[in-house]
């Protein structure tokens, strides 16, 4: 059995993720979100908000369950959020802490256990974060997450070059999915002007049907990060397999 533990599974790329690593009768699916909108014999839902760190850390048993004859093992950190769009001294100081909980410090609480838990098993071990091209380029308004994004690409960098200094055959992604037909996109089309100087690109984005469909990317993923695993560098975008 392959198993998959997916977070931000009700909607998005999470969701359309999901359903598809079901389509296959060998595949079995964790997934972490604070809402549940599927239902299979193979999908087990764990109630989690990953803003909330200490609920996390306290019930990390509960999500990284010993499996029974694993083929391969995969973790997903595929939740995120962009946070109140806005210029540095116009926003709250929380939204900070906010951002980085679900975007840095949530997956960096699931990379760690994942490869306590399960560094014994000998079968194929994958971890894929999804980052932004934010991460990669500054965008007015968008500080907290593209600082995020940043971090979670470094994160995963050093936690490739330590994977391969241990020899454990672990490979770790960082995969920019592009702009993709999702909540967050409809949150950024809702900004002012004045918050955002880019606005009207992601507006047209949206008109001009510009924008990936979720379940074109994950079966991009599926097919490129996770069946075919192997020589993929750490820091990836799906455009780079379209």
């Amino acid at each position: 059995m392959e198993y998959y533990f997916i977070t931000g599974t009700s909607k998005g790329i999470g969701k359309a993720l999901t359903e598809a690593a079901l389509q296959k009768d060998n595949t079995y699916v964790y997934g972490i979100s604070r809402n549940c909108s599927l239902k299979h014999e193979r999908y087990h839902h764990l109630h989690f908000d990953l803003s909330d760190t200490t609920a996390l850390r306290n019930n990390l048993h509960k999500i990284f369950v010993p499996l029974k004859e694993p083929e391969k093992i995969v973790l997903v950190n595929n939740a995120g959020v962009l946070g109140e769009i806005g210029y540095i001294g116009s926003l709250p100081s929380d939204n900070f802490e906010f951002v980085f909980d679900i975007n840095v410090i949530g997956p960096a609480i699931l990379m760690n256990t994942f490869l306590s838990a399960y560094y014994d098993q000998k079968c194929p071990k994958i971890i894929l974060n999804i980052s932004s091209g934010a991460g990669k380029k500054p965008l007015d308004g968008w500080s907290a997450y593209c600082a995020s994004k940043a971090a979670l690409d470094m994160l995963s960098l050093t936690c490739q070059k330590e994977q391969d200094l241990l020899g454990t055959g672990v490979k770790v992604y960082s995969l920019a999915p592009g702009v993709v037909d999702t909540a967050m996109q409809a949150h950024i089309r809702e900004a002012e002007i004045d918050s955002f100087s880019e606005l009207q690109k992601f507006k047209d984005y949206k008109e001009k049907g510009e924008l990936y469909k979720p379940e074109e990317v994950a079966r991009k993923i599926l097919t490129h990060f996770i069946q075919e695993a192997a020589q993929k560098p750490v820091i990836s975008s799906i455009r780079d397999y379209y």
